[in-house]
């Protein structure tokens, strides 16, 4: 089962494909996400929200927690078992919250769950051993290590080679242009990487 989060960054502007999906709106958005998409749970303490959502809320948590509202909502969709995650709204607004945001890819990517952030023009994402570029031609990505030193194998279809390996502080995994359709890039099995894609062509 796919599991949808709404998140209170950037409004997401573009249809979302919620066909067999739990949809879980956080807080404020619903401002966004109210008659565009159908919410299934509204999840949060609502402090950025001056109206009762529908569905009413089971439970309104307190501004001062240890969770976020996207922490909730993602555990909330993980007990459901769903086995994918597409995060919307997740990027824009807050520096500290986007780069919360990131972790939400990381948590659920830890519990063997596929999680992506979307927004019109950037897919974001975790993946280890071979991940799939394909339908990427002539976009442009970014891998950067996230979880650990990123230790490449291989790559194919990438128009620039990589290194053995990428840590923290280096930036040689940025803006690499796939210039084919079956593009791809494997790194160490126990390894991460954020993987962020531009949509449009280069």
């Amino acid at each position: 089962m796919k599991g949808i989060l709404l998140l209170n960054g950037l409004p997401y502007t573009e249809e979302i494909d919620c066909e067999n999906a739990y949809v879980v709106c956080c807080d404020g958005a619903y401002k966004w996400a109210h008659g565009k998409v159908n919410i299934d749970e509204n999840v949060g303490d609502f402090d950025s929200l001056d109206i009762v959502p529908t569905p009413p809320p089971s439970e309104i948590y307190p501004s001062e927690k240890d969770f976020t509202d996207g922490e909730i909502a993602l555990f909330k969709l993980l007990a459901k078992g769903v086995d994918e995650v597409e995060i919307y709204g997740g990027f824009g607004g807050r520096y500290d919250h986007f780069i919360g945001n990131l972790h939400l890819l990381y948590a659920a990517h830890s519990r063997g769950v596929v999680a992506k952030m979307i927004d019109e023009n950037t897919v974001a994402f975790l993946g280890n051993g071979r991940i799939d570029l394909s339908g990427n031609c002539k976009k442009t990505f970014s891998l950067l290590p996230f979880g650990g030193v990123v230790h490449i194998i291989n790559s194919t279809g990438c128009k620039y080679a990589y290194p053995e390996k990428i840590g923290y502080g280096e930036c040689r995994g940025i803006s690499n242009i796939a210039v084919s359709d079956n593009a791809s890039v494997t790194v160490g099995e126990n390894d991460c990487a954020l993987i962020i894609v531009n949509r449009g062509e280069v």
